[in-house]
C-alpha cells in the first residue's frame, strides 16, 4: 500500500492547477442558490464538487458533508487493483475462481462465469466499472483485505475522509448514527483525480482506468446527460434506496479535464437522475 511519504514524493498531482487544491476559488454564490433550489425540488440532500484541472478553480455545494458512496466506491477499488499491478504486487491477468455461493444481487457479468476458469482481475474491474457488477467488486475487495483494505489504500493517498466498511450489498444500507461506507464530494473528487489524472498510477494504468470509465453503461442519464455533447466523459454511478450519485472526469475539446462528483440523498424516483444531470450542468457552467 502507498505510504503518505510515497505519495508525497511520487504520487501527488503534478498537473498544473491540481496542486494547491485547498487554495481553489470559493464556490460562486449563484451556484449555491441554484443547487439549493434543485435540492428542495428533489426532496433530498445534494452534494456537489467540480474542479477545473486547467485553471485550478473549483466549485461545490455541501462539498464537505458525508454521503454514502454506494457503487461509486468501485472506481477507487479498480484504482487499487491497478496500483497493485503497477507495484508488481499482483497482476491484472490473475484469475479468481468463484462459485454460485459467492454471487450477490446485480451481478450481470459474474453470474455468467460461475465455476470453470473464473475471471481475471482485469475482467472483474471491467465488469464492476462498466455494469456495476456487485460480485466483481466483492471479489476484488476479498483479494486485498476486504473493505478495510481499500480504506487503508485511501489513507495512503492522503484521503482521511473516505471509508469503506462493508461489502456489497450491505454497504448500500444506512446505519443510524454511523458514517459507514461514506465520503464527501470534495474528498472523493481529490482521490479520483489522483487515480485518474495524477501520478499514483503508471501512464498505462491511468489510460486503462480512463477507458473503463468511458465504457461505463450505467451513467447515460446522469453526469453525461448534463454535460455538452462532444465532451468525452468517464464516470461511475451509485444507486440504492437511500440515494443516487455519479462521479467522473470530463474532457472538453481543447481544454484540460474537469473532475465532477454529484451525490443525492433522496427517495428513489425517476427525478433523481434528472437532478444529478442538472447539478452537473450547473456546476460546470459555474466554472465557464
Amino acid at each position: 500500500m502507498p505510504t503518505r511519504r510515497h505519495v508525497h514524493h511520487s504520487a501527488l498531482w503534478a498537473i498544473a492547477g491540481l496542486a494547491g487544491c485547498q487554495a481553489f476559488a470559493r464556490s460562486p454564490s449563484g451556484l449555491a442558490a441554484d443547487l439549493q433550489a434543485l435540492e428542495r425540488q428533489a426532496n433530498g440532500r445534494l452534494g456537489v464538487q467540480v474542479v477545473d484541472t486547467g485553471t485550478g478553480r473549483e466549485a461545490g455545494y455541501r462539498a464537505d458533508e458525508r454521503f454514502m458512496m454506494l457503487s461509486s466506491h468501485k472506481l477507487l477499488a479498480a484504482g487499487l487493483v491497478l496500483y497493485r499491478h503497477d507495484q508488481r504486487q499482483d497482476s491484472l491477468a490473475r484469475r479468481i475462481r468463484f462459485t454460485r455461493a459467492d454471487l450477490v444481487s446485480h451481478s450481470p457479468v459474474t453470474e455468467r462465469h460461475v465455476g470453470g476458469q473464473g475471471m481475471t482481475l482485469a475482467e472483474l474491474c471491467h465488469a464492476t466499472l462498466t455494469t456495476s457488477d456487485n460480485t466483481a467488486a466483492n471479489l476484488i475487495h476479498d483479494s486485498y483485505g476486504g473493505p478495510q483494505g481499500l480504506t487503508r489504500f485511501l489513507r495512503g493517498l492522503g484521503d482521511d475522509i473516505t471509508r469503506l466498511d462493508r461489502r456489497e450489498t450491505a454497504l448500500n444500507v444506512p446505519q443510524a448514527g454511523e458514517p459507514l461506507d461514506s465520503t464527501s464530494p470534495r474528498a472523493i473528487t481529490r482521490s479520483m483525480g489522483k487515480l485518474v489524472l495524477g501520478y499514483v498510477l503508471t501512464p498505462a494504468s491511468r489510460r486503462q482506468l480512463q477507458d473503463w470509465l468511458v465504457a461505463n453503461t450505467t451513467g447515460g442519464r446522469r453526469l453525461r446527460a448534463g454535460l455538452p455533447t462532444g465532451w468525452r466523459v468517464g464516470d461511475k454511478t451509485g444507486t440504492a434506496e437511500v440515494g443516487a450519485n455519479d462521479i467522473g472526469v470530463a474532457w472538453p475539446p481543447g481544454r484540460a479535464p474537469l473532475l465532477l462528483s454529484v451525490y443525492l440523498e433522496a427517495p428513489p424516483t425517476a427525478a433523481r437522475d434528472e437532478a444529478i444531470a442538472t447539478a452537473a450542468r450547473l456546476a460546470v457552467a459555474a466554472l465557464a
